[in-house]
């Protein structure tokens, strides 16, 4: 190992990914700790990887946060989460910053200051390429001053600030390609949350734990749309149909507009929503290039709606996954199976069950005979402790079906999971 070439040793260490780690590596040798001090690219500094930090107090931490971060040179990425430690000295921590920032291309930023360290005016008009902020707040953003010209990523947590502030914010980020909103906190001037974002670089966007009454999106080059745990009255996405992925998780929203221009859409992943068939059916019957469909605990609106497979393989013409998860009933499920056009590229089929009941063995083979190319089938289920006998003989006359059923498809790889 004394062989090796500092820049190749400083690469190593910057692995290691822990400060405590790369410190106690750094004592190796001489030359290890000239690889650590000129050559260290990456540190990490996080309370729940170190037991440590636990027993230390904050103005120790401080010196030794800064011994080590001081001793570097030219660090490209910087990491301190010590959220669970009691308030840093805020000069301290802009000791730290200036002291990196010419240099930092990533920086993950969770530490409590008294006052508050503006993060965007110590680290603007510089390299930073990824910013991740939690459990920090953003007032008074200058655009014109506070400029992040490299920045592609932006990921705010637990994070204070106006709509106002997060949408000049991210008019502040010229090559943003993929944004985060986790529980923000939005202050509003006014009675009704309304939020207005807008950028034509953004690519992905992932929104979770947020209320509000109104929720606008621009972006005209936006791949990847995500929302989870989000109560909205509505949600419109205003761009040029280049979107690919679209999944809503246990979302409640009153009015939801993608756009029209869905042609390129190629994943649709639906979970624990209620919505309206024929409506949601027209928001994504353009698409074309879907690969992959998941409407999972998904409830309807009218009762009497189903998913019917005619639909899907009609519109849908190369599918290739498929998952449903809903409330099976007599009625709406024979309207769902009529027609007689296969979904022939469908290669893995997942299905599964709130309460089994004999329909549910029917639809399975139903969905079988119109996927001829299928080669995984997986089976998801409910089971309760305390059953009935009843509840019991209909769990064994399920699985008697199945074993039957699947001797007659003998390429197809059959999985059962239960919870």
């Amino acid at each position: 190992m004394e062989h090796l070439p500092a820049e190749v040793i400083g690469n190593i260490l910057s692995h290691l990914g822990g400060a405590r780690d790369v410190v106690i590596a750094s004592a190796t040798s001489r030359k290890w700790r000239e690889a650590c001090q000129k050559h260290l690219r990456s540190l990490a500094f996080n309370s729940n990887d170190l037991p440590p930090y636990r027993d230390t107090t904050p103005r120790q931490l401080e010196i030794l946060i800064t011994q080590t971060i001081f001793q570097t040179t030219g660090l490209q990425s910087l990491s301190i989460l010590l959220d669970d430690v009691d308030e840093f000295s805020a000069s301290t921590v802009m000791a730290w910053l200036m002291y990196t920032r010419e240099t930092l291309h990533r920086l993950s930023y969770n530490v409590r200051t008294s006052p508050n360290v503006n993060i965007l005016e110590m680290c603007g008009r510089q390299k930073l390429e990824t910013l991740a902020l939690a459990n920090n707040s953003i007032t008074g953003v200058e655009p014109n001053f506070q400029r992040f010209p490299c920045l592609k990523s932006l990921s705010l947590n637990h994070v204070s600030i106006s709509a106002l502030d997060l949408s000049l914010l991210l008019s502040a980020c010229p090559r943003l390609e993929s944004l985060e909103l986790i529980s923000p906190e939005i202050a509003m001037s006014d009675a009704q949350v309304t939020v207005e974002l807008s950028n034509h670089t953004l690519k992905s966007i992932y929104v979770e734990a947020i209320s509000l009454d109104k929720f606008m999106l621009e972006a005209d080059s936006i791949e990847h749309l995500h929302l989870k745990d989000c109560a909205l009255e509505l949600f419109e996405l205003i761009g040029k149909g280049t979107l690919k992925y679209f999944k809503i998780d246990d979302v409640s929203v009153i009015h939801l507009d993608i756009g029209e221009c869905m042609e390129n859409l190629e994943v649709v992943d639906v979970n624990n929503f209620t919505i309206t068939w024929p409506k949601f059916y027209q928001m994504i019957a353009r698409s074309l290039k879907l690969k992959k469909l998941r409407l999972w605990d998904v409830a309807f609106d009218d009762e009497d709606e189903i998913v019917d497979l005619e639909t899907l393989a009609v519109c849908f013409p190369e599918l290739e996954h498929l998952a449903l998860s809903y409330e099976l009933k007599d009625d709406a499920l024979h309207y769902g199976f009529e027609g007689s056009s296969d979904l022939a590229n469908v290669t893995v089929l997942e299905l599964g069950w709130t309460v089994i009941n004999d329909l549910f063995s029917l639809w399975v083979e139903e969905l079988l005979i119109r996927c001829p190319n299928l080669r995984k089938l997986v089976i998801f289920g409910s089971v309760s402790e305390a059953k009935s006998q009843e509840e019991c003989q209909i769990l064994a006359n399920f699985t008697s079906t199945m074993v039957q059923l699947m001797r007659n498809y003998v390429n197809v790889e059959v999985q059962f999971e239960y919870e």
